[in-house]
């Protein structure tokens, strides 16, 4: 993906009914999906720091919000109040997956891969019940859900760290979006705009006790990632080392390469996470040296405490794969 454009360094809707008045057909807008916001405007703040001011308020988890409704507010915490609240409870005796899928741009790419994402991992790691999956509107008529951004994440980490059993059970979390040496971007249209960098996911993380963790990323420059948050009891797959782009980041994309890779053939198969990592490492490479690109170099890493909880969760993993579905990412190469 290429750098993130502004970072040069870095419920219920109201229906009125009257009396013996037949009800109007809805018109042909109102019958189209609900589309995702068009970036624009430059965002405001972020443009003028420093590199270093940048990275200080990435890490203290800065984040902008404007022009947004009170209405359209009051929408939002009920889309994130009722998923919090459907998150089932941890069974005792049993390794639980609690999965997040995150999308923190609003592209529509970005949205239908977090999407899917969260259905590939839920399955994988029996995650019924205990997925939140926080994203915007995909341009193709999928449910409306809380969307992505870093105080959604936030409030949902807080949540599955209340009901996990945080000496048993994992959290399995995707992002996807566009990224920069300093963090993952997010950006909701013009509205919203924010970085989250390796050393504030850590601190949340940690701050929760959340040591158990599976932490995937699908962004440019997400290697940067590997450091802050790999030890014994952790794994963290990234879709680059800390200096390159990854690719297939394009609004009108089902995929992003890492993620078609990763999530959409090698995690669909019956097999263990680092041959899975391994065979979405080949792919994207495959895919990268037939369109002439800098490889990407995708990371992974799985410390020794993690096998542990990984074993126990392969067990009861599906014993069948399932098929990709949506517009490989490789086919935008033809489009060259």
């Amino acid at each position: 993906m290429a750098a993130f454009r502004y970072l040069r360094i870095f419920a219920s809707a109201f229906l009125a009914t009257v009396a013996l008045v037949p009800a109007t057909p809805p018109t042909a807008a109102q019958q189209q999906p609900r589309q995702p916001p068009v970036h624009g405007t430059p965002p405001p703040f972020f443009n003028g720091l420093s590199y270093e001011d940048a990275v200080r308020y990435s890490d203290g988890g800065a984040e902008v919000e404007h022009h947004r409704t009170p209405a359209d507010e009051l929408t939002e915490h009920r889309r994130i109040d009722r998923a919090l609240a459907a998150l089932a409870p941890q069974r005792k005796g049993v390794v639980d997956a609690y999965v997040v899928s995150i999308a923190l741009d609003s592209d529509g790419n970005f949205s239908r891969e977090a999407r899917e994402a969260g259905r590939v991992l839920a399955r994988r790691y029996d995650g019924a019940g205990r997925t939140i999956t926080l994203a915007g509107p995909d341009g193709r008529g999928g449910a409306d859900l809380p969307r992505g951004s870093p105080a959604h994440l936030g409030l949902v980490l807080a949540r599955i760290a209340e009901v996990m059993d945080r000496a048993e059970d994992v959290l399995v979390l995707y992002s996807t979006s566009h990224g920069a040496r300093i963090g993952v971007v997010y950006n909701d249209g013009d509205n919203g705009f924010g970085i989250i960098s390796p050393a504030r996911l850590a601190a949340m993380l940690d701050g929760l006790g959340i040591k158990q963790r599976l932490v995937i990323v699908s962004a440019c420059y997400s290697g940067s990632f590997v450091p802050a948050l790999s030890d014994s009891d952790s794994a963290v797959l990234t879709a680059s080392v800390g200096d390159r782009t990854s690719f297939g980041c394009q609004a009108d994309n089902d995929w992003t390469f890492f993620g078609d890779a990763l999530i959409n053939n090698a995690l669909r198969k019956v097999q263990s996470l680092d041959t899975a990592a391994a065979e979405a490492a080949r792919l994207v490479a495959e895919w990268e040296a037939r369109g002439r690109l800098e490889p990407s170099l995708p990371q992974s890493f799985i410390g020794e405490r993690a096998k542990l909880w990984l074993a126990a969760l392969d067990k009861r993993a599906p014993t069948v794969a399932t098929a990709p579905v949506g517009t490989p990412a490789v086919t935008l190469l033809d489009k060259r």
